[in-house]
């Protein structure tokens, strides 16, 4: 409401009859008026009291605004606790659903091996051609995940997943009718594309969401992938056993993808204002686009890394049975924490665990130490983990230790570089650049058989753990001499045209 001259003459004018008064005030009051009028014998006393009045309506005026104001400022209160308690609620909803979604298509990785018996005893195609199916379907999940990126960032992530989904559904569908090998890699071609949507898609979605806890929110999301098919192993094996390869892959691969669908649909990008900043590690306002990204020195110090820490990984883990056979200690009962099993499947047991716990816990003191800092801590773990593998293995309770800290050391590669990776480069395009930055993992194991060729030329073991042990030593030293000083330069020309989102904790 306006103040205004007339407005306050108005309001003094106003008669107050609704106002109980004594009966002693009664004639003051009359005078009072008749003297605003004009009306008044007393020029002078009546040029007096008009101030007086006006001051008295300005007050009774303001009273009431702030009684409006103050009212107002409660309800807008309210909506603002209740405003900022939605967006949190939602974030917990998109991270769940992601996670599960990682969940349902972990064992079109990790649970592959419990069918290439039953096929090859069905087919006898033999073991190497059946494998081909697998070396295809990790071809397509991974290199084609930059695309299911781009794809996410202009559309969206639900729509992504939920044909993602359809395709995981499709892919198990046809391997279970699948009587040829190229059916059999059509399949694999069709389960990799769909995998990858999904993967690509939560991990991005997660970046995005929790810029404030990027590491930990990453990692629980890879972690969904990395050790949620131990929750369906032994319902796997039961089903192949009792019902044939057949049905499982159908009716596993129907309720996954069926599944992936439904939890598509809870999935969106973040709003402007829903995803707050992190205070404890530094993280770019401007958005680089992918051409930007691949632009960028920091991009390809941070693919070599991935590479080196992956490969070097691979070569120790993925070779983990024929080493504890060349060990000759592979079926040697060991008993830890009250269990006894064979070394090697007690190896095999925990590695997964621990596989899937590393990626949220190196993710969460990521959040805190700040990027680099962590991936030396990790990556130096690894280095040293390979080489007392290689060292120490040949006692079977050392073997089970040491290879759990391998694995342990060896995961967080994939929380940490898409962290880093929406840090340095921003959300708009996180999806796509987490994803050109994830076709690492794909290049890094094409080094793999690097290892059965340092084997069969040195006649042991030892050189592949030396030369995987320096390959994360290498890895180590990179982040604190290269990828952190071209982070510094890189983040003093954003802040030249943009500020930065930095705190300290």
């Amino acid at each position: 409401m306006a103040l205004t001259h007339e407005t306050v003459v108005g309001f003094v004018r106003m008669p107050r009859r609704h106002v109980p008064c004594r009966t002693g005030q009664q004639g003051t009051e009359r005078a009072a008026k008749r003297q605003v009028a004009g009306v008044g014998n007393n020029a002078a006393h009546k040029a007096h009291r008009i101030p007086a009045l006006k001051l008295a309506g300005l007050m009774l005026l303001f009273r009431d605004q702030n009684r409006k104001t103050i009212q107002g400022g409660l309800g807008m209160s309210s909506s603002s606790a209740s405003a900022a308690a939605q967006p949190a609620s939602t974030r917990l909803v998109q991270l769940v659903a992601g996670i599960i979604c990682m969940v349902m298509i972990a064992n079109l990785q990790y649970g592959w091996t419990l069918f290439v018996l039953p096929i090859d005893n069905r087919f006898h195609w033999g073991r190497p051609s059946i494998q081909v199916a697998f070396s295809i379907f990790v071809l397509f999940e991974t290199w084609l995940v930059p695309v299911e990126g781009w794809l996410v960032d202009r559309f969206g992530p639900r729509i992504v997943v939920f044909v993602g989904g359809v395709l995981v559904a499709i892919a198990w569908g046809l391997n279970s009718v699948a009587d040829t090998l190229s059916t059999l890699y059509a399949a694999a071609a069709i389960g990799g594309i769909g995998a990858g949507a999904v993967y690509g898609t939560c991990i991005g979605n997660a970046l995005k969401w929790f810029p404030d806890h990027r590491g930990l929110a990453a990692g629980l999301t890879a972690a969904g992938f990395g050790a949620g098919s131990a929750l369906t192993i032994i319902p796997i094996q039961g089903m192949i056993q009792s019902h044939g390869y057949e049905a499982t892959f159908l009716w596993f691969g129907l309720g996954q993808g069926l599944a992936v669908v439904l939890l598509s649909l809870l999935l969106r990008a973040p709003q402007v204002g829903e995803a707050p900043a992190s205070t404890r590690v530094r993280q770019s306002v401007r958005d680089s686009t992918p051409m930007e990204m691949l632009a960028s020195p920091i991009f390809w110090v941070m693919y070599m890394m991935f590479i080196l820490v992956g490969a070097g990984g691979l070569m120790a883990t993925a070779q983990l049975a024929p080493i504890a056979n060349d060990f000759q200690i592979a079926k040697v009962p060991v008993t830890l924490l009250g269990l006894t099993l064979p070394a090697l499947t007690f190896a095999l047991s925990i590695d997964r665990v621990l596989n899937g716990l590393t990626r949220p816990f190196f993710g969460w003191v990521s959040d805190h130490i700040g990027r680099e800092n962590t991936m030396f801590i990790a990556f130096g773990l690894e280095a040293l983990g390979i080489w007392a593998l290689g060292a120490f293995g040949h006692d079977p309770v050392h073997f089970v230790i040491l290879s759990g800290i391998v694995f342990f050391a060896w995961g967080e590669i994939y929380s940490l570089f898409p962290s880093t990776c929406t840090d340095v480069y921003g959300s708009r395009y996180a999806t796509t650049n987490a994803g050109l930055l994830y076709t690492a993992k794909g290049t890094a194991s094409l080094l793999v058989p690097l290892a059965n060729v340092l084997m069969a030329a040195s006649g042991g073991w030892h050189t592949v753990f030396v030369v995987a042990a320096v390959m994360n030593a290498i890895a180590a030293i990179m982040a604190l001499a290269v990828l952190k000083p071209l982070r510094a330069v890189h983040d003093r020309s954003v802040d030249r045209l943009h500020p930065t989102r930095l705190q300290t904790p």
